[in-house]
């Protein structure tokens, strides 16, 4: 299984006593992880804004991840230009997954495999890898 880390995945992963960091610990075990510059400075940003002392996180989360640096541009999928990097790193990196807790833009692909990566929420997920 290898899995692409979404921007808010790798964000909120970075906080300190996240459930997510701990889904992601459980995650490193079984799966190769993978996300690509554009989500993690998208994470960074975020983090610098509103938890600045998180962001050391990030580097320790980023280094377990194999950081894809080709995209796919050309997608079948109607999804906002800003989430384009994300699905076609996905695609580039040649996951499997899609890990993205991003409901507004991602939910109405969640469960369904576009371009052979199966868009999940970390409860979709959790479910697949018997967690929860």
């Amino acid at each position: 299984m290898r899995v692409f880390l979404d921007a808010n995945i790798l964000f909120s992963a970075s906080l300190p006593q996240s459930r997510m960091r701990a889904f992601l610990d459980v995650l490193f075990e079984q799966a190769e992880c993978l996300t690509n510059n554009y989500a993690v400075e998208e994470a960074r940003r975020n983090l610098v804004a509103k938890f600045p002392g998180s962001v050391e996180s990030i580097e320790r989360l980023t280094r377990k991840c194999e950081i894809v640096v080709r995209l796919t541009m050309v997608l079948e999928a109607g999804l906002p230009l800003k989430d384009v990097p994300i699905l076609g790193g996905a695609v580039s990196g040649q996951a499997t997954h899609l890990l993205t807790g991003d409901g507004r833009d991602f939910g109405k692909f969640w469960g369904k495999t576009i371009q052979g990566v199966k868009v999940v929420s970390p409860q979709l997920l959790a479910g697949e890898l018997k967690l929860s």
